[in-house]
């Protein structure tokens, strides 16, 4: 369960906090630690102890903007500090276009509190909606091992079967683990969070969270989401289907997994005559049908191999092997403007629309 601001959850009562998460099965609370350069004090080392000892784990999560990666990064590395068992990195459209920012953050936040330390990624759940947005670098090699799309149903307008599909196609590429990330906001039906809870059962998913603790009250949702669930027939997941004249971030990912074989392959984030004719023949090379285009088996294919990642920024990652020294700060595809904000842009950051999570 995510909270924004503790004193509005329970009135910031850490006993009623705790016996409310107990009694409805939630076994960790995601509470803000910072915006941007900003620390919040309500992450404390005194409430991570607090709510350890009341049988919680406990995770902070922080609004990035990619204006000053390295205070956001120091930001991330105090809520570690101050006991976070876990961080969650919500960063959104102000990250778009932002490859080096997202590299020297990372870098600087791994430098701090070890590559092993788990991170997840919270961002717009549509990847082929955010061509410019970095998902290669936050769900990447030294980034986040985990993924909880924002998969927020009356926000996008969409039902909560085609949210799924249109996720986890999408993200699925990463190979990261998703973990949904729904809403008991906004007055869905009940059915609509029983069905969310199905899909996510039937689709694999090592865990569920919800936005956010307050909204759950106002709702009275707190049986919900941890009563029955409606077992969900869950359609079958395809993979994002690339060709010439596709671009973003998802191009990019396929090139970097398609420069391991092909070294000469270039990582634009577009999908050009080069990377058409070597795709073909790296089609012909597996036994695949020679399409030049991606459908699930070239995916499989690729997906095998490690993805040979490009160095965004001259002071991010430069010790590692296997990055791709280009003198480059983003890929051309980083100056696309996003199709469109599935989850409304005026308040997208995990909040319902008009309502920032941003510090006041």
């Amino acid at each position: 369960m995510w909270i924004w601001y503790l004193a509005r959850s329970d009135g910031g009562s850490v006993p009623a906090i705790i016996s409310r998460a107990q009694a409805a099965g939630v076994d960790t609370l995601i509470i803000k630690s910072s915006d941007g350069a900003h620390y919040w004090s309500q992450f404390s080392q005194g409430l991570v102890q607090e709510l350890r000892a009341g049988g919680l784990h406990v995770c902070a999560w922080q609004y990035v903007y990619g204006t000053d990666p390295v205070a956001e990064a120091d930001m991330g590395a105090r809520a570690v500090k101050a006991g976070a068992q876990c961080l969650i990195i919500d960063a959104e459209a102000e990250y778009e276009g932002r490859y080096a920012s997202a590299a020297t953050y990372l870098h600087e936040l791994r430098r701090r509190v070890g590559d092993s330390y788990p991170l997840g990624l919270a961002s717009y759940p549509y990847v082929d909606y955010h061509p410019a947005f970095p998902y290669s670098v936050f769900l990447g090699s030294r980034g986040a091992q985990f993924d909880m799309p924002q998969m927020y149903w009356l926000d996008i307008g969409s039902g909560v079967v085609t949210v799924f599909r249109h996720t986890y196609t999408g993200n699925r590429i990463y190979r990261r683990p998703v973990y949904p990330l729904g809403q008991t906001y906004g007055s869905p039906l009940v059915e609509e969070v029983e069905l969310f809870r199905g899909l996510a059962v039937r689709y694999g998913a090592p865990g569920i969270s919800w936005w956010d603790y307050a909204w759950t009250s106002a709702a009275g949702f707190w049986p919900v989401i941890s009563g029955l669930y409606t077992p969900a027939g869950a359609p079958p997941l395809g993979y994002p289907v690339l060709g010439r004249g596709s671009s973003g971030d998802d191009v990019l990912w396929m090139q970097e997994h398609l420069a391991r074989e092909f070294p000469t392959q270039r990582t634009t984030g577009l999908f050009g005559p080069q990377t058409f004719g070597l795709l073909r023949a790296f089609q012909a090379r597996h036994g695949l049908v020679v399409t030049g285009s991606t459908d699930p088996a070239t995916w499989q294919a690729l997906l095998r191999l490690s993805p040979v990642e490009t160095d965004w920024s001259a002071s991010a990652l430069t010790a590692n092997a296997g990055i791709r020294r280009e003198a480059a700060f983003a890929p051309q595809s980083a100056s696309l403007p996003a199709r469109r904000y599935e989850i409304p842009e005026d308040g997208s950051d995990l909040a319902p629309v008009g309502r920032s999570h941003r510090e006041p």
